[in-house]
């Protein structure tokens, strides 16, 4: 067996850990920003349904650079656009600590969706180039685990740096930057790289695979709903905004813990019939939450809805390496970035919308019948197939 064979069956470690750092950082400024700009905006009086125009700038930033990884990939190779975001991150978040008018949060949260979804296509094709279909749950698994360790950390900076004089931002900056140097270090190790995607492949993806990309729909509009959406929940309900917080970390932390799990189920089982049970157990939850008095039930209740819609998207990732290679896959990437995007901007504004039109309960409840929805239409679908 040549060198070229070996690569195509052995993991490559290195790019592996190129994108779970980077990845980590991503999720992290995403984990970190959600809930401290809507808490921060809430203090200051910010209506809720501009708190939640203000997510959904972040998610018209990751449907921008969607548009533009086409070329950005051919002339760029995938360890450098990475580090290239992640000092664009970096920059959006020392915007956020320098500057309070909210014009300018909004160009820096517009700009913060267009470096973040930079490092998600990239690592989600370059992952999937790098792992072998034997291992692809276990290993997404991990990058999912990475994600989720990112979302669980960025929280704790409120209760322990507070949401004053914008020092959890600044911190953070300086993070993201090390991660980037540490980035440069490792891709001098690696011996794969994603392809750049050719022109019509994006559509053609669309087209070819409607179902993942619906999948990441719904991960995003259960995601930022539960991320952005959920400080605000607890704020509304009479809880502190310290407990905010940390109910947006056990959502995260067992999540990361999960997430390996669930990669071996999908190296193990039907990874369709994996998802759906995902969908099912992520609509369960939501709609539990506005019955549940006990702070332990909320926690429990928290993970349970963590894990399983991030189990959503560990499948639609495992089923793209699985189903697709070369180009194709910075094109799924493409299209999963879109596509989380719209789930995104639909999640947060659905969740505000239905803090102001109703009440605080009712915003759970509807994003719960929503992926309750998805998840009879999946299995449909499903059997049809």
């Amino acid at each position: 067996m040549n060198i070229a064979e070996n690569k195509l069956v052995d993991a490559d470690w290195a790019a592996i850990a190129v994108v779970i750092f980077g990845v980590t950082a991503f999720s992290v400024s995403q984990g970190l920003t959600y809930p401290l700009i809507s808490l921060i905006l809430a203090e200051r009086g910010v209506a809720a349904g501009i708190i939640g125009l203000n997510g959904a700038v972040f998610a018209i930033g990751v449907g921008a650079s969607t548009l533009m990884i086409g070329p950005i990939t051919a002339v760029m190779n995938g360890h450098r656009l990475i580090v290239s975001a992640l000092v664009g991150v970096s920059v959006s978040l020392a915007l956020f600590a320098s500057f309070e008018a909210l014009w300018i949060w909004f160009a820096a949260r517009f700009f913060l969706g267009f470096s973040a979804s930079i490092i998600f296509m990239t690592s989600e094709a370059w992952l999937n180039t790098a792992c072998p279909d034997r291992i692809r749950g276990r290993i997404s698994g991990l990058f999912g685990a990475g994600m989720c360790a990112g979302f669980a950390a960025g929280p704790l900076a409120i209760p322990l740096f507070g949401m004053e004089d914008g020092f959890a931002f600044a911190l953070l900056a300086v993070y993201v930057a090390f991660v980037a140097f540490v980035t440069v270090l490792l891709s001098r190790k690696t011996h794969t790289s994603p392809e750049a995607a050719q022109p019509g492949m994006f559509l053609q993806f669309v087209f070819a695979a409607p179902l993942l990309i619906i999948m990441v729909v719904v991960f995003g509009f259960a995601d930022i709903a539960a991320i952005s959406g959920l400080p605000l929940y607890f704020t509304e309900m009479g809880y502190s905004p310290s407990f905010a917080a940390v109910a947006v970390t056990m959502l995260a932390l067992p999540t990361a813990l999960a997430q390996p799990l669930f990669g071996y189920l999908l190296d193990t089982f039907d990874r369709t019939v994996v998802a759906l049970g995902a969908a099912v157990l992520t609509a369960a939850g939501f709609l539990c939450l506005p019955f549940l008095e006990s702070r332990a039930a909320i926690f429990i209740d928290l993970a349970l809805v963590g894990t399983a819609s991030f189990g959503i998207y560990t499948a639609a990732l495992t089923l793209l390496g699985q189903r697709y290679s070369g180009g194709m896959l910075v094109a799924g990437s493409a299209a999963f970035a879109l596509a989380y995007s719209v789930g995104s901007a639909a999640g947060t504004i659905a969740f505000g919308a239905a803090i102001q039109a109703f009440s605080a309960p009712a915003a759970p409840i509807t994003i719960g019948i929503a992926v309750l929805a998805f998840a009879i239409a999946f299995a449909r679908a499903g059997r049809r197939t």
